[in-house]
């Protein structure tokens, strides 16, 4: 199965899907912005609550070079 046609995601599939690190993913829980769901053991993200995630990040702004 596709990664992209799933509804959930595991931490590594989202790592990898998204392009961070799991330090990364769990500073996220943490600060609230991104929302993780217990699955017995497992630590689940909703491809909906990713989806939010990702548009909620900021855009970037890069400085002109002088």
């Amino acid at each position: 199965m596709d990664i992209t046609d799933r509804e959930a995601f595991a931490v590594r599939e989202f790592c990898v899907r998204y392009g961070i690190c799991r330090d990364t993913f769990y500073a996220e829980v943490r600060r609230g912005r991104l929302r993780a769901l217990k699955l017995g053991k497992k630590t689940i993200v909703l491809k909906v609550d990713a989806e939010s995630w990702a548009k909620s990040l900021p855009a970037l702004e890069l400085v002109p070079a002088t």
